[in-house]
Parts: C-alpha cells; structure tokens; sequence
C-alpha cells in the first residue's frame, strides 16, 4: 500500500464529518449541477469516489456507476451507504483510475471530484480519462483551485507534501485547470465556482 492510501485510509473516519462542517454546500451544488449533465441510461466511472458522498446521490440518476478510490476504508464506508439505502446499480473497485481493468470506450461520464490536485500525472489521467469515455462523453469535474490565493494554510500544505507527510497536491489557478482539460482534448461547456476560500471550480469537458 502507498503512502497516499495509508493517508486517506486514516482520514476515512473523519471525512464525512469534515465535509459536513465546511462543504456541504458546496458538494450538494456539485451533486445538483451533475444531474442536469446525466441521464438514466448512462454508465458512469467516479474516480476518487471517497465515501460515496455524492456517488449515492446519483445512482438514482443514471444507469451504472462504477466507483473506484486507491482507499480500501473509504470505498468500505461508501459500500454500508449504498448497502443501507439499497441501491443495487454501483459497483465498487479499489484501484486507480491507471489500472488495466478500467476498458476504454466504455462510459458516459465520468465524474472527478476533489481530486484532480491530488493528481502528479495529469496529463497521463486526463489521457485515461478521455480514452474511457465514449464518443461525446463528458467528463465533469470539481477542484479546489488553490492557486487563486495565497494562504498560511496553503504554503503549509505544500511545505508538508513536500515532506511526504500529506498527499501530492497541485495549486491550480482556474485558468490553469481550465488549460489542462483543455490540452486533453475536452471541449469545455460548462463552468461555476462552488465556494470561494479557495475556489471550487466545476468544470464539465466533452469528449472532442
């Protein structure tokens, strides 16, 4: 196991609570504003799916989700609320979005939320992402764009992945995330910041 699991393996108990307290608003407008961009007969991969926060309010929407997460606690704890609310259309894998098993040409949509930033290889995962989708498909997406501003709690957060305490993370200014979805062959057609303190930028690219 690497150390980005182990982190978010530790995190897992705790994840929800923290969203609850500062993001709810903004993950329940991420979930609103992805069910205009679905419909009932898609097939869906949720990379990074955490603890299915947003995966259980859109399986109703759609046909399939495939959820995957590098963390075997956080998938565990997205599966008792799929299980408790007996939604039977989501499958779940612990793995990477890089791993073989994930076929091309395969999905609808696939949803990014939270992690881009996380992410060292983008332009290899924009890559993957584009070749999983079928022809059209979106790709709809959330980012914290910690590049807008800078903060004591941003430099520390870079000074300690840099360390190797706390995952790998990106300070994408909007401009910039916009850009490397761009650069991935992905036609923007929708955009909204979520909450302000840093920007949570939502994104939905189309398939060129």
């Amino acid at each position: 196991m690497d150390k980005s699991a182990r982190f978010w393996n530790k995190l897992s108990s705790q994840y929800d609570k923290q969203v609850n307290k500062k993001y709810s608003k903004a993950y329940n407008l991420t979930i609103e504003k992805t069910k205009k961009h679905l419909k009932d007969t898609d097939s869906v991969l949720d990379f990074a799916c955490g603890t299915g926060i947003t995966t259980v309010k859109l399986a109703n929407n759609v046909k399939e989700i495939k959820a995957i997460d590098i963390s075997i606690d956080m998938i565990n704890i997205a599966k008792k609320k799929i299980k408790a609310q007996n939604i039977n259309n989501v499958s779940f894998q612990t793995c990477d979005i890089m791993n073989g098993t994930i076929k091309d040409n395969s999905f609808d949509a696939v949803l990014a939320f939270n992690i881009l930033y996380f992410v060292e290889n983008i332009d290899e995962v924009l890559e993957k992402v584009w070749q999983t989708l079928k022809d059209g498909g979106l790709f709809i997406s959330v980012t914290d764009c910690l590049g807008e501003k800078k903060s004591i709690v941003n430099l520390l957060q870079s000074f300690f992945s840099k360390l190797g305490i706390i995952p790998y993370i990106r300070r994408y200014t909007i401009k910039e995330l916009e850009d490397v979805i761009k650069k991935a062959d992905f036609s923007i057609i929708e955009t909204d910041n979520l909450y302000t303190n840093p920007p949570n930028y939502f994104i939905v690219g189309k398939k060129n």
